[in-house]
């Protein structure tokens, strides 16, 4: 799961070489950190969230195929 969350954040960057993923586990709950470079936090996050809430829409698709629950922050802010 997180090699796709990597995959559509650096298909959505300028500079994917910045991109920097940090995973923490507490039990079932799994959040993935994601650092990219300023530039790129708008492409991120999208217009009103739309871009994050898409991401987020995919990763509560997968949290029944592994029995995982998966959170996303988007460097200092926090999208769950």
């Amino acid at each position: 799961m997180i090699q796709v969350i990597e995959h559509i954040i650096k298909s959505l960057v300028e500079d994917d070489a910045s991109v920097k993923l940090s995973v923490s586990e507490e039990g079932e709950n799994v959040t993935v950190t994601v650092n990219v470079a300023e530039r790129d936090m708008g492409r991120v996050i999208g217009k009103a969230g739309a871009t994050v809430t898409a991401i987020r829409t995919i990763l509560k698709n997968c949290n029944s195929k592994d029995g995982k629950r998966y959170f996303i922050q988007i460097g200092d802010r926090k999208d769950a």
